[in-house]
């Protein structure tokens, strides 16, 4: 059942890295699972996600409310952070506030600073968004609640289409707002930070086994999506590069 409280990342003991180091990081409510081809230099990572949720948190408290609260895009002042910026951007794309982006955000800012130190291979998961840039194929378990058939399925990703954003938004797991009953809704793209708010849009439309083909149409006509996955109950629905396991 959907609840508004912080849920316990349970399926993160399910992850298994060979040759991949496993850290964790919690900064209020950012949390990130993080691997990386070599020790994470945890000292560095924190600092990057304090740095990007302060200014966020600066733009919120001393610019504009509406940033936090808005379920309909808005504009930035030109002046705001990079991170800002893109969150209002991407949003606008899918036609959400700009929060609906922020964990795809956060993990696309600091996997991108972690491959610029010098990591080969980072994944950087929030909250079942993700940023991957792989040198070895893996698979991306797919986690649908209720749908336990559906739960045996994996995404196969390949080295060369990494980087690569997956981010999933459910109406039923998890404490993230939506407004729809999807178990998953699951969207793939070079950038995370489009596909989180794309994710988000994408659940607010399944109420119903009858809006599958129209929420695929949906994710379809937004540029920059490379492909998804929706699952309601034991109903899937799938579109674009996808390979499944």
């Amino acid at each position: 059942m959907k609840t508004p409280k912080y849920q316990k990342r349970f399926y993160r003991n399910w992850v298994y890295a060979k040759n991949l180091y496993k850290e964790e990081i919690i900064v209020k409510e950012t949390d990130l699972q993080i691997l990386t081809d070599k020790p994470l230099d945890k000292v560095f990572a924190l600092r990057k996600v304090k740095f990007y949720r302060d200014k966020i948190e600066e733009y919120i408290n001393y610019k504009d409310r509406r940033f936090l609260t808005s379920l309909k895009p808005i504009e930035v002042e030109s002046t705001a952070h990079k991170i800002v910026k893109e969150m209002a951007n991407q949003a606008k794309k899918a036609n959400v506030g700009p929060m609906a982006a922020v964990a795809g955000a956060i993990a696309q800012f600091l996997g991108r600073d972690l491959l610029h130190r010098g990591y080969r291979d980072v994944i950087v998961e929030n909250g079942g968004d993700i940023f991957l840039k792989v040198s070895k194929p893996i698979k991306v378990g797919l986690y649908s609640g209720g749908a336990k058939i559906l739960n045996r399925l994996s995404l196969k990703i390949k080295p060369r289409d990494t980087p690569l954003g997956i981010c999933a938004s459910s109406g039923t797991v998890g404490h993230s707002l939506s407004f729809g009953c999807a178990d998953s809704a699951v969207i793939l793209s070079k950038n995370p930070i489009l596909a989180d708010a794309v994710a988000t849009a994408c659940a607010n439309r399944i109420h119903g086994k009858r809006d599958l083909n129209k929420a695929i149409d949906f994710v379809r006509s937004i540029k920059g999506i490379r492909g998804a996955v929706i699952v309601l109950k034991n109903n899937l629905a799938s579109w674009g590069s996808l390979e499944f396991a």
